[in-house]
């Protein structure tokens, strides 16, 4: 009877005398030998692992508003936000979380109110009239002074839409952001 050490352990095997003497001619087949072929199947788990985690990195960051690091909610796009009680905000999206919502650059736009003009020549019996104008106005001129930032609650946006760059809002925020530039 020979003894053979395998993977650490004694095991007893019952050999036949031609065989002992043939020293390597001994297959065994309860234990076969390693080979280089470890180090490819440690590869191919290690590429599947990472594929797994980074499509669930993906997944995570974009269905579930969570944001992760590395994947970016932000936005250089203007964005129009609609919100529950009629106002419209435009601007860009900074950050998306499963709870809100941040707008940076923002503008809205604001009903004005100019008198009419008229001519002396036809004097009318109400001089009140008025026309009402809509202006787009830059966040952070009002009286109170507020950050170019807003942070809006996502139960009260009933719609964002992205806008186009040759839209008028676009086209008027490029033309503000122009002129501001030119008074610098």
């Amino acid at each position: 009877m020979a003894y053979k050490k395998r993977g650490g352990h004694q095991v007893s095997e019952i050999i036949p005398d031609e065989q002992d003497t043939m020293g390597q001619g001994v297959q065994d087949f309860a234990y076969p030998r390693q080979s280089g072929g470890g180090i490819g199947k440690f590869i191919i788990i290690a590429v599947v692992i990472i594929i797994v985690v980074v499509g669930g990195w993906y997944l995570v960051d974009k269905y579930t508003g969570v944001n992760l690091p590395g994947m970016s909610s932000s936005s250089d796009d203007w964005q129009a936000i609609f919100l529950a009680n009629g106002q419209v905000y435009f601007g860009k999206v900074e950050n998306i979380t499963s709870r809100d919502l941040i707008l940076t650059d923002i503008y809205y736009l604001q009903v004005v109110t100019k008198p009419l003009q008229q001519s002396q020549e036809t004097p009318t019996t109400d001089q009140s009239k008025s026309q009402q104008e809509l202006t787009l106005a830059k966040l952070g001129n009002e009286l109170h002074g507020p950050a170019d930032r807003m942070v809006i609650n996502r139960d009260q946006i009933m719609l964002t839409e992205k806008l186009k760059d040759d839209s008028k809002v676009v086209t008027a925020i490029t033309a503000y952001i122009d002129e501001q530039n030119k008074k610098k």
